[in-house]
């Protein structure tokens, strides 16, 4: 069209100046520029014929670049984008840079003036280095790939590598600082695509510059730059590598660069194949693809140098070996394309041939590496970073199995990798999942597989790499937040190297480091877990010399006791052994060298740390000071254990008096500073502090975990040697708390110190006895009553001191320590029942009375007579004096608590007020309980715990005269309970508390009986639980273990009515017994919901039929059971197996089957209807058994039911035709049914009838449980000998023997021996397997259910909150039934049918109705049935067959049906038939089903139809992308093929692309990689019709 255009120009006029200058006048639009461009290219390509004007032309051009294009590109360079020149907005600029780039260059080689070019290339280099953001760049890009190749590479030299430099430059920095991503992309796209490949076109210096930017030492990989460089180098591959057709003889000088040979390109690849572009990938790819092309095409040796070292090379070629690295190179870019899809099974496949990839890159003469190892890692990489998880998985299971089958030599990058890429995949916790079919409990696959691998590469690493290795690999454990479950496993991994000294105290501080900033949010087992692991990874891997006992001690105090290195744990003994080991090795401890020690022993290393811990320093004497931290306290008791142990586990003679030896040498210091308490008043107050502090760790720390805590000789000697200084501190303890000696707020610390040193005190002296007159007692006794008179005199009124306010704090916390240690240990009771001053006293306190703060004036004058300063005082471990106050009114609800516990019997249960009471508290309840609910408003949630234990005293007495009180108590403890539900450490305490007061057994009672608001709000309550638990594990738990517990005490105490409160909250049962949340896989975790359900039934196995408050419960749980079958049956008609659905009704027919045999008849009377309605339901097969089950109990118990059962053989079509199979199923039992009738012939003639009448019913499925079931009758028959039936026996034998003896080995046959070996006909027992392990673990385990849903019968015995009876019988299974394993057979309903019906002739038995006395019916055919309509219509019938079970879509489904049916596919076999009555499929396949025989094949199935189908001569087509895959344009389908569809996601499984004789892929152009599987299958079904058509066409005469 233009070329039309300059003709028509030019036959105006030819004189081109006066042209050209018409052109060049006007408005410059994009239309205008692009004329003048194509009308010089015109006049151009006339010069170059010699028919142009040769004077007049240059000049005109001259011209028109002169006085035209260069003032309209200036212009351009200088206004910035989107100016105000509306004729050249954004969308129009570049339109007119390239029309007037290419006319400029037109008017350059016209005028044949080279200074021209020059000029203009100087003038738009200078706004090109004025960077891309700035206004020219883009049109100075314009005008030098315009004016470039008429620049002279001789004379120009100099200015071509200038532009050359600047254009490298730009496109790998972007123009600059990279703020903007946008304008930098498009700077290196337009350079890389307009600029560069000009220049290169040049050669030469130009060329050499380019190539020089490139591979300069300052673009390195990691510099961020990867893309860009990567687009600059593909684009300029051609020119950067050699020409296999140049001139070989060319000198160095004239050659060009050869990328191979430079080690920074190939980093460059190697960069860009890891990147998470796709299109950067691919670049990479074709980098490599052409450089490997390139090398075979030449034929000559080339080797690229490694960056550093003596490696091997990044890239080398050799033509010795042109063979192998072919090989090498096609399968290592078939991989790195395989890996570009997300579908694991085109991957796995090639997976193998990365093992290939090992073999040829290790030489086999001296194990060396052949090709560098980097290469390797970059698959790997590319794994690891894959958006589908499950090819990270299969990446990451791929590298750690590299160890098990080869030896691999060393090599640094593969270490780097481990560090790197690999540790940050496995940080993933989704990858340590168990396996499809691994049991609860067991370890990951994975988690085992990198415990060998790590310990298998370690044990492979020279001597001097292995300490800097496990180092690094430690502190990556720290650079980041690690989850719990991938932490967990690299510590068992490290844990389980063999011993080795291979860290310092590098090392151990990178341990400790882990432990310290990686776990400090984890879940407490895994957490401990991970601790226990890293503790044996540096007994394993430490090297003692480089490490003192000061380090290790250290480390040690890192680890939470609690939590892992707990005394008595088997890792306490090996840290014991392994210090007995090692503890003449280690570096002498500073604090050992600071006492003239040089050889470090335990021993010594303890006894100078227990000694410089009790020696005060100098600066010690402030009375004021704040109270030491604890952490040396804990550190001297564990070392001073630790030792006392190890020293133990030297001798194993010497017993007690050796262990009592050596702690008196240990602890002497300590005894000595005791024992002074009592008499010197003068000693430092922060050393008393640090002597108690010592002591409580050391009594805490001693306590053995596990059941030889009796026998632990060191506790014992511990626990003497404190008893013998109980005087002298509790003496000092009570001077402390009574003289008005703690009067700052950092005071409040040391009383808690000294509280908690007399509770231990009281404790140890009750293990040993207590005596009356020992001087614990009467200190307890002096504390008392100091106490109460402090508060008394504090009442006065004066104005309050801060010192004055401190000693009531103390003494209140005093008498709540008092309060507690009385109502913990009876023996401690100092008085009578009578009320004494204590308790008259605290009956009287003026509850939630708040402590007037002291005057700031007051309190700064008196926090500063010693050294401490006030800064000091403010910054004190207290927060403030409103949680001085807090503690102050907890401490009055422990003591209230006390109170009310011990004088319950004195509350008046109604609201009449006592005039004169002696107990106020007590005997004023209403007052009390409004002072509880002020309490919960003040206090803070970790404060409220006595407030309910209170509210459990008071509610049952107030609840009938003060609901409302009560209501309230209950709404503002639950809001309390709901906020702390993230909170671990107070939340389950005061959950527990909550539920004692809330669902106390009087409550339930009282709140029943009324039927009041607070009935209701229990229940709201309930159920608020219930939701909470779904979210929080074991909140259900609590609640449902203390109901059943209270409701036996209650059952155990009260002969009857003992269960009437019980029966009214019967759907706490009823929850308990359906409860379970349906998690999916990835989010599953260890969840105790079992035992919520455990609790519920075991509390129903301990009710007794006989008692009627037992019966009337059960009997109101049965109906409610009941009523949520049927409620979850309409709430949605189709649910799928193992849906929340499924399971709840599961759960539902699993308790009833507990309940039956405490069901009377006349309660089954009322519900028998409902129980065989409830056979008439769609249910999955595991519900299906149970209602069978029950139903079969109930007519072996009750016989007087079959009546009913036989009415329910009547009901219509539309009942039976999805049911019936169950009813037949009961009737296969009928010999236990009838095991306690004497007259059976009857009830036989009864069942024969409805048998025979469905042995010939249309379905096949109806007629395979009426032939078991008849098979199994007249085995019944036979026995009894009854001669009624002689007549019957011809017909019955005869179809008998028919079923028996099917010919061939299709499915019916199949389906019939499937059917009969079943374990609900061949071995199940109704009586006998009637136990608690049939129920919940072998039935839902042998039905198909998932493994959440198996109760094993050891937690049942493990759950010991509800126990049974001893005698109790009923729990394991008698019968074989146990040990078999889940069949391939599974009772489903009829829409879903049983049988593969196909058009083979071993599967027409399938469709044949079985007809007693006619045994010669024609055969019905499905094939030929819809062949001879189709023949009558007209329609032409193929020999495709399309197999479509993996597809899941029923709108892929139904267009597929369609498909099929307009191309004549001889059948679709589909997944399950019942697909065909889904709305969407219905839509989209138009009624094509009707005319098309659709055939059902399972997905398990699909492996025998398939291997079946080959027999008879079909070809298995699989529509998959693989590395053997034809291309469909290349096939020729043959007339008997058989077309397989792969899954919307996955695609084909593994399993099933072995079955296919061959794959098609249909070729693609785009980006992505794959079609719908509709539209897949489409274009192949068409692509056979189209070729089957053209052959037929051709045989025609």
């Amino acid at each position: 069209m233009e070329w039309v255009l300059a003709e028509a120009l030019l036959s105006q006029s030819r004189d081109p100046r006066a042209l050209l200058g018409a052109l060049c006048q006007g408005e410059a639009s994009a239309e205008r520029v692009e004329t003048l461009r194509f009308l010089l290219q015109r006049l151009e390509d006339e010069e170059a014929r010699g028919s142009g004007g040769a004077g007049a032309l240059p000049e005109a051009a001259r011209e028109v670049a002169a006085g035209y294009l260069v003032p309209l590109l200036r212009s351009l360079r200088r206004r910035p984008e989107g100016g105000p020149d509306p004729s050249l907005q954004p969308r129009h600029r570049r339109r007119v840079l390239r029309a007037a780039g290419a006319a400029l260059h037109s008017c350059v080689r016209l005028a044949g003036r080279p200074q021209l070019a020059a000029a203009l290339a100087e003038e738009a280099l200078r706004d090109l280095l004025a960077g891309w953001r700035a206004p020219g760049a883009e049109a100075a890009v314009e005008v030098l790939a315009a004016v470039g190749p008429c620049l002279r590479p001789r004379d120009d030299g100099p200015l071509l590598e200038r532009v050359a430099g600047a254009a490298v430059a730009l496109a790998l920095g972007g123009g600059g600082d990279g703020d903007e991503a946008g304008p930098a992309e498009d700077a290196a796209a337009l350079v890389a695509g307009r600029l560069l490949p000009v220049l290169v076109q040049c050669g030469g210096a130009a060329l050499w510059a380019v190539w020089g930017g490139l591979a300069a030492p300052g673009v390195s990989p990691g510099s961020g730059r990867v893309e860009e460089k990567l687009l600059v180098l593909s684009a300029l591959a051609e020119k950067l590598l050699p020409e296999p057709g140049g001139d070989r003889a060319r000198g160095a000088r004239e050659a060009g660069p050869d990328a191979r040979r430079c080690w920074r390109f190939w980093r460059t690849v190697q960069a860009g194949l890891g990147q998470a572009d796709a299109l950067t990938r691919k670049r990479a790819r074709y980098l490599l693809q052409r450089a490997v092309e390139v090398s075979a095409e030449l034929g000559a040796d080339c080797t690229c140098g490694p960056q550093e070292g003596n490696g091997p090379s990044l890239f080398w070629w050799s033509e010795k070996k042109k063979d192998e690295l072919l090989k090498f190179w096609e399968n290592y870019i078939l991989i790195m394309e395989t890996l570009e899809g997300n579908q694991i099974h085109v991957i796995k496949p090639v997976l193998p041939k990365v093992n290939n990839l090992f073999e040829y890159a290790v030489s086999e003469e001296n194990g060396c590496w052949l090709f560098h190892s980097s290469w390797h890692m970059c698959i790997y990489k590319r794994m690891f970073e894959s958006e589908n998880k499950i090819l990270t998985k299969e990446g990451v299971i791929h590298f750690l199995e590299l160890y098990e089958t080869k030896i691999l030599p060393f090599s640094p990058e593969f270490s780097e990798f481990i560090i790197g890429p690999l540790m940050d995949a496995l940080s993933e916790s989704s990858l340590y999942s168990r396996s499809p079919g691994q049991p609860i409990g067991s370890c990951s696959p994975l988690g085992l597989k990198l415990q060998k691998f790590l310990v298998t590469y370690i044990s492979l690493l020279p001597e001097e790499i292995k300490s800097s290795f496990l180092l690094k690999f430690i502190r990556k454990m720290t650079s980041r937040h690690w989850c719990a479950v991938p932490i967990l496993f690299l510590s068992k991994a490290l844990a389980n190297v063999p011993r080795y000294k291979a860290l310092g105290i590098d090392g151990l501080l990178a341990l400790r480091d882990v432990i310290h900033c990686t776990m400090i949010t984890h879940q407490i087992l895994l957490r401990g877990a991970a601790q226990c692991y890293l503790l044996q990874t540096a007994m394993n891997l430490l090297d003692v010399e480089k490490v003192s006992l000061s380090d290790v001690s250290t480390f040690l105090m890192s680890l939470r006791q609690e939590e892992s290195l707990g005394r008595g744990t088997s890792l306490w003994t090996e840290l014991c052994d392994w210090l007995r080991v090692n503890e003449s090795y280690f570096k002498p401890s500073p604090t050992c060298s600071s006492i003239g020690l040089h050889k470090t022993s335990l021993n010594a290393y303890v006894k100078s740390l227990v000694q410089e811990y009790v020696k005060s320093s100098a600066w010690e004497t402030g009375e004021n000071c704040f109270m030491p931290d604890w952490f040396e306290a804990k550190l001297v008791s564990l070392m001073v254990l630790l030792a006392v142990d190890v020293e133990g586990m030297k001798t194993q003679y010497g017993g007690k008096q050796r262990t009592e030896n050596v702690l008196r040498i240990f602890l002497d210091p300590l005894l000595d500073v005791l024992m002074k308490f009592g008499t010197n008043a003068y000693m430092p107050l922060l050393k008393t502090d640090r002597c108690l502090q010592l002591l409580l760790k050391l009594l805490n720390t001693c306590r053995l975990k596990g059941s030889s805590a009796q026998d632990d000789e060191v506790s014992t000697v511990l626990q003497n040697f404190v008893m013998s200084t109980t005087e002298s501190i509790s003496e000092f303890i009570l001077r402390r708390l009574t003289m008005n000696e703690l009067n700052s707020v950092s005071d409040l610390d040391r009383c808690h110190l000294y509280l908690m040193v007399l509770t231990e005190l009281i404790n140890l002296h009750l293990k040993v006895g207590w005596k009356r007159g020992n001087p614990i007692w009467r200190v307890i006794s002096l504390l008392k009553n100091a106490s109460i008179q402090h508060l008394q005199e504090m009442d006065s009124g004066q104005e309050p001191t801060l010192g004055s306010q401190i000693q009531r704090v103390v003494s209140m916390a005093a008498l709540a320590m008092v309060c507690e240690a009385i109502d913990q240990k009876p023996e401690l009771q100092l008085d009578s029942l009578h009320a004494g001053p204590l308790e008259s006293f605290l009956s009287s306190l003026q509850l939630n009375q708040t402590l007037q703060k002291p005057h700031a004036e007051e309190q700064s004058s008196y926090a500063h007579p010693s050294e401490c300063s006030s800064v000091l005082e403010e910054s004190s471990s207290s927060q403030g004096w409103g949680k001085i106050v807090a503690q102050y009114i907890h401490d009055q609800w422990v003591c209230l608590s006390f109170l009310l516990k011990k004088y319950h019997t004195l509350i008046p249960t109604t609201g009449s007020e006592i005039l004169e009471p002696f107990l106020p508290s007590v005997q004023m309840p209403i007052r009390t309980l409004q002072s509880a609910l002020e309490a919960l408003t003040v206090l803070s949630s970790d404060q409220v715990l006595p407030v309910f234990h209170c509210l459990k005293v008071l509610v049952p007495k107030l609840l009938t005269s003060s609901e409302s009180l009560c209501i309230e108590s209950f709404d503002m403890a639950w809001k309390i309970i709901s906020s702390l539900s993230n909170t671990q450490l107070i939340f389950w305490p005061n959950l527990k508390a909550f539920v004692q007061f809330v669902f106390d057994n009087k409550v339930l009672t009282i709140a029943a009986k009324i039927k009041g608001q607070a009935y209701f709000k229990i229940k709201e309550i309930m159920y608020k639980i219930i939701e909470m638990s779904a979210i929080k594990t074991g909140v259900f738990n609590t609640l449902i273990s203390y109901c059943c517990q209270s409701w036996i005490v209650s059952a155990s105490n009260v002969s009857q009515g003992s269960l009437s409160s019980a029966k009214n909250y019967s759907e706490l049962i009823l929850e308990a017994c359906i409860f379970g949340t349906v998690f999916r896989r990835d989010q599953s975790t260890k969840r105790e919901d079992h035992y919520v359900r455990i609790c519920a039934i075991k509390f129903l196995c301990l009710l007794d039929g006989s008692n009627m408050s037992h019966k009337l419960f059960m009997e109101d749980l049965a109906i409610k059971l009941l009523d949520k079958d049927e409620l979850v049956s309409k709430s949605k008609k189709r649910y799928y197996v193992n849906s929340l659905q499924h399971r709840v009704k599961n759960r539902v027919w699993q308790t009833l089957l507990v309940l039956f045999p405490r069901l009377d008849q006349n309660f089954l009377n009322g519900i028998i209807d409902r129980i065989f309605q409830a056979g008439f339901t769609n249910n999955q097969a595991s519900i299906k058994y149970f209602i069978e089950w029950i139903i079969i109990l109930i007519l072996h118990k009750f016989p007087q039911f079959l009546p009913k059962f036989w009415d329910c053989f009547s009901y219509g079509e539309e009942n039976l035709k999805t049911s019936i199979c169950t009813f037949l199923a009961v009737l296969s039992h009928l010999d236990i049914i009838t095991q306690n009738i004497p007259e059976k012939k009857l009830i036989l003639k009864q069942a024969l009838i409805v048998v025979l009448q469905w042995c010939f019913n249309h379905n096949f499925s109806v007629r395979l449980y009426a032939l078991v079931a008849l098979k199994k009758l007249w085995t019944v028959c036979k026995v009894l000998s009854v001669e009624e039936f002689d007549a019957l026996t011809p017909v019955i034998e005869s179809s008998l023997h028919q079923v028996e003896s099917m010919h061939g080995a299709g499915n019916a046959k199949k389906n019939w021996q499937r059917i009969q070996e079943h374990f609900f006909f061949a071995t199940f027992h109704p009586l006998e397997d009637y136990c608690l392990e049939t129920i919940f673990y072998i039935l839902p385990r042998l039905s198909g259910l998932i493994e959440d849903e198996w109760i094993t019968i050891d937690k049942f015995t493990r759950f010991t909150d509800v126990p049974l009876d001893a005698g109790f019988q009923w729990y394991l299974s008698q019968t074989q039934l146990s040990k078999l394993k889940p069949g391939d057979w599974s009772q489903q309903d009829i829409g879903s049918n049983l049988v593969e019906a196909d058009n083979q002739a071993e599967w027409t038995d399938v469709q044949k109705k079985i007809i007693p006395w006619n045994s010669r019916v024609p055969d019905l055919d499905l094939e030929l049935l819809f062949q001879d309509r189709a023949a009558r219509l007209g329609k032409s019938i193929s020999r495709l067959i399309v197999v479509a079970s993996l597809i899941d879509k029923p709108t892929n489904l139904g267009g597929l049906c369609r498909t099929c049916e307009v191309f004549g596919a001889s059948v679709l076999v589909i997944g399950s038939l019942q697909c065909i009555s889904d709305k969407q499929f219905q839509h989209l396949s138009v009624s094509a089903e009707q005319w098309l025989p659709l055939v059902e094949v399972k997905p398990p199935q699909l492996i025998d139809y398939l291997q079946q189908k080959k027999t008879e001569g079909y070809t298995i087509i699989g529509v998959e992308q693989t590395a053997k895959s034809l291309d469909l344009t290349q096939y020729c389908f043959p007339e008997k093929s058989l077309l397989l569809l792969g899954n919307e996601r996955e695609g084909i499984p593994a399993n099933l692309i072995q079955q296919l004789d061959v794959c098609v892929e249909i070729p693609q152009q785009g980006i992505i990689r794959s079609l719908n599987v509709h539209v897949s299958g489409a274009l192949l079904i068409w692509e056979y019709t189209r070729q089957q058509l053209l052959s037929h066409g051709d045989n025609k005469p």
